[in-house]
C-alpha cells in the first residue's frame, strides 16, 4: 500500500511540472504577441496625420485619438485592475488614459506606456492563477481567457482604426502577422 502511495504521489508531481511549463510558454507566446501588437498600433498611430485625429465614421463612433485611447484604458484595465485587483480608475476624473488635451505625440507616449506596465504586469504574473475564474461581464472566465480577450480586444479597435485611415484616403502600414 505504501508502495502504491507513493508511486501516486510521484505520478502527479511530475504531471505538475510539465502544466507549469506550459503555462509558462503561454506567458512567454502572449508577450511575444503584445509586443508585436504594441509596434504595429504605434506604427498605425503615428501614419495618421494629426488633424485626422477626430475624425469618426459615424456620429456614435468613437474618434481615432478615441479608439487610441480606450485601448489604453481597456489594457490597464483588463491587468491592473480586473486580474490584478487594483481599484477602477474613475472614468469621469482620471484623464490619464483619455484623449483630453493630449497631442498625437502624448497619446502615443500614454500607449507605450501603458503597453510598458501591462507586460511588466503580464511578465511577473503568478502563472498558477490563470486558471482563476473571473466575471466578465455576466461570463465565467479564466484569467486566460482574459488575456485572449485583451488581445482580440486591441485588435478590434486597432481594425477600427485602419479603417478610419482607408475613409481618409490613407494607406495604412502593411499588416504584421504574429498578433
Amino acid at each position: 500500500m505504501k508502495k502504491i502511495l507513493i508511486l501516486t504521489l510521484l505520478i502527479l508531481m511530475s504531471s505538475v511540472k510539465p502544466m507549469i511549463a506550459q503555462e509558462n510558454n503561454y506567458i512567454k507566446e502572449y508577450l511575444e504577441r503584445l509586443e508585436t501588437s504594441r509596434e504595429y498600433l504605434i506604427l498605425v498611430a503615428e501614419s495618421m496625420p494629426e488633424e485626422k485625429y477626430n475624425f469618426k465614421a459615424t456620429e456614435e463612433s468613437m474618434t481615432f485619438a478615441e479608439n487610441l485611447m480606450h485601448i489604453s484604458w481597456a489594457m490597464d484595465w483588463h491587468s491592473q485592475t480586473l486580474m490584478g485587483g487594483r481599484e477602477a480608475r474613475d472614468w469621469n476624473t482620471d484623464t490619464e488614459l483619455k484623449v483630453d488635451q493630449k497631442s498625437k505625440k502624448e497619446m502615443i507616449a500614454t500607449i507605450d506606456k501603458t503597453f510598458d506596465k501591462t507586460t511588466e504586469f503580464i511578465s511577473n504574473f503568478n502563472i498558477e492563477k490563470l486558471g482563476e475564474r473571473l466575471d466578465y461581464f455576466g461570463a465565467n472566465r479564466t484569467k486566460r481567457q482574459i488575456l485572449m480577450l485583451l488581445a482580440d480586444h486591441i485588435t478590434h479597435h486597432r481594425g477600427q482604426m485602419l479603417v478610419y485611415m482607408r475613409l481618409n484616403g490613407i494607406v495604412p502600414p502593411r499588416y504584421v502577422l504574429f498578433q
